[in-house]
């Protein structure tokens, strides 16, 4: 007897049930491996930049002013002279100098007895910053632990600069320039003198400097 002959449809219905199961493996290992982040962004969305950190310096000088290391911001919450402000920061207050200029002296006691337009040069300020809400573009700490800062006013002025520019103090060439970062100081100091604005209506007006030698270290006020 014969046997059957062999089915010849065998070979192609093997071929298609293993290619159904490496297509059902590779699915499943398709869907079980961890997927790149990066790939699932939406197409056409740029990453935003990262924000600055509080404090750091912005990366333009304002109004030309020298690029400060870090920076404070805050309500002036107090006036003492023509170049020294309190600024309530967030973390405190902050008694900030005024670089590169050197107010009138105000008065401490009859030791150290105030100079001429000392007041004024306090006043000026004051109308400028008090009870705003400023930025202080600052370099350092001096000895008194003070930071030593450009004042930037709403409109982007520095104040610094507006002080001299009123006649309110003078540019501060003491030390050969040691304290002058802010080279347009000397410029403006001879515009305001030039056309006799605030302290430089007087002809024997002082230098700050000067004054704390001559007066408070050798007596000599005259």
């Amino acid at each position: 007897m014969r046997g059957k002959p062999p089915f010849r449809g065998g070979g192609k219905l093997t071929a298609l049930v293993v290619a159904l199961i490496l297509a059902a493996a590779g699915a499943l290992i398709n869907w079980l491996q961890p997927q790149d982040p990066a790939t699932q962004r939406p197409a056409g969305r740029a990453q935003a930049p990262a924000s600055p950190a509080p404090g750091k310096a912005p990366g333009a000088a304002a109004g030309g002013v020298p690029q400060g290391s870090y920076t404070l911001t805050g309500t002036i919450v107090n006036v003492a002279d023509g170049d020294t402000v309190t600024l309530r920061a967030p973390d405190g207050q902050r008694r900030i100098r005024m670089d590169s200029i050197d107010a009138p002296e105000e008065g401490h006691g009859a030791d150290q007895p105030g100079q001429p337009d000392a007041e004024a040069a306090r006043k000026h300020l004051a109308s400028l910053v008090a009870g705003k809400t400023l930025t202080a573009q600052c370099y350092e700490q001096d000895q008194y632990g003070r930071d030593v800062c450009a004042l930037i006013l709403e409109d982007g002025r520095s104040a610094n600069r507006v002080q001299v520019e009123a006649g309110y103090a003078w540019a501060y060439t003491a030390r050969k320039g040691d304290y002058l970062r802010d080279k347009a100081m000397p410029d403006l100091q001879r515009q305001a003198k030039a056309a006799g604005r605030g302290l430089w209506a007087r002809p024997d007006a002082t230098q700050p400097w000067k004054w704390r030698y001559d007066c408070w270290r050798q007596r000599q006020c005259g």
